[in-house]
């Protein structure tokens, strides 16, 4: 019984550990999938940008996006080939162990026919049983001769299920070796690719070079309009609150959210989707990060950014990364909205609008789409600035986004 538990935990053990590298393997690839979308949204959006524009600034900027896409994929190349080898490890193990199985189930049942021949007479069967002391002890003889019949039976059987078995995971084990090839493949062509993009944005870099003081006045200029549209928000996100909080009849607290049960319930399906909400905008690229950071062009000014910024093309829309309810939507002095959408105690803000379809108290769904995203011309693309709150404290969208 303890060699049979033994087995069962073991078959368990490998299982288990096959079927984690596959739903490993496969979030790997989905997330290579994204990125890969990335990376050719921003190469469009690059495209239009030499097009349009002899602007090397704008050129390097979205360059150093591209770059740093094709440093992931290749980082998520090597977690797949990483991935890849666990699983074909777990397989070899396997493979040699139903080999050392065949072997001995092999000898064992070659012992047996070797026996069976030399008493293969029907004579010899019933001298054996006549030859019997008593009535029981011929029983006996019989039974054993029965069982031994039928355990030569069941070996043959066994040798058979294993046998294939391995050629199961041998065919596994072949599938897996093309795949590791074709990853090695595409790792050195991604590698490649990141060298001559590097070599591209040098020659831009250098052609700027002499532009510095303008570029140094135009990134602080940015900042400040991005700075002003944040404390905008952050007033409104105040407001929000303490509206909220004076029809709840609590007219003390200024900070946080006092939530009623449905809104309790909203918050906590919102928190719990952490890492898997969808995009705010069905197609584009990761152009700005959250957080403190070298500006790409000019690493001695950091910028700090309170959400993210994701570029597309003409026509993209902004959409709801959750179920909530429009809190307000606010004009800023170039013409573009912010749309503010509350769920709970938490606050999702779209900046940058150009077309507005929903109005404030309106409730929305998750990948509704609330406008279109205002499209620059000179710069060739439409910039969705998203950012996500609980209550008044700034949150990264990064680690809320599934894939990003």
């Amino acid at each position: 019984m303890s060699k049979y538990i033994v087995f069962l935990f073991t078959l368990f053990t490998v299982t288990s550990s096959f079927a984690q590298e596959e739903d490993r393997q496969r979030k790997l690839e989905e997330q290579k999938a994204r990125l890969q979308e990335e990376i050719r949204q921003q190469e469009k959006l690059l495209q239009t940008q030499k097009k349009k524009e002899k602007s090397a600034v704008k050129v390097v900027e979205q360059q150093n996006v591209k770059i740093g896409l094709q440093q992931k994929l290749i980082n998520t190349t090597e977690k797949q080939k990483k991935v890849l080898g666990n699983s074909m490890y777990i397989n070899q193990i396997k493979v040699n162990k139903l080999k050392k199985e065949l072997v001995l189930l092999k000898e064992d049942y070659a012992r047996n026919i070797v026996k069976s021949y030399k008493s293969r007479s029907e004579q010899s069967k019933a001298m054996f049983i006549l030859s019997s002391d008593n009535f029981l002890q011929a029983y006996k003889r019989f039974q054993y001769m029965k069982q031994y019949s039928s355990f030569r039976k069941v070996q043959g059987e066994e040798i058979k299920s294993k046998t294939n078995e391995l050629e199961t995971y041998n065919n596994k084990l072949s599938v897996q070796k093309k795949e590791k090839e074709k990853l090695i493949a595409e790792s050195e062509e991604e590698k490649q690719e990141l060298v001559k993009q590097r070599q591209e944005q040098q020659k831009e870099l250098n052609s700027i070079k002499k532009d510095k003081n303008k570029i140094i006045a135009d990134i602080r200029k940015k900042q400040k309009e991005a700075k002003a549209i944040e404390r905008q928000i952050e007033r409104l996100i105040r407001e929000a609150i303490a509206a909220a909080n004076k029809k709840a009849g609590n007219t003390t607290n200024t900070t946080t959210f006092v939530l009623t049960p449905e809104a309790k319930e909203l918050a906590n399906d919102f928190k719990a989707n952490r890492g898997r909400l969808p995009w705010p905008v069905e197609k584009g690229a990761l152009t700005k990060r959250f957080g403190r950071q070298p500006h790409p062009l000019e690493p001695s000014i950091m910028i700090e950014s309170s959400g993210i910024e994701v570029s597309s093309e003409r026509g993209a829309k902004a959409r709801a990364v959750f179920n909530g309810e429009v809190s307000d939507v606010q004009m800023a002095p170039n013409g573009t909205a912010t749309i503010m959408i509350r769920h709970g105690d938490y606050t999702t803000t779209y900046s940058n609008i150009g077309k507005v379809f929903v109005s404030k108290g309106s409730k929305v769904t998750t990948k509704q789409a609330l406008g279109e995203i205002f499209f620059n011309q000179s710069a060739g693309k439409s910039v969705l600035k998203f950012l996500i709150f609980q209550n008044t404290t700034k949150l990264n969208p990064q680690s809320w986004i599934i894939n990003m």
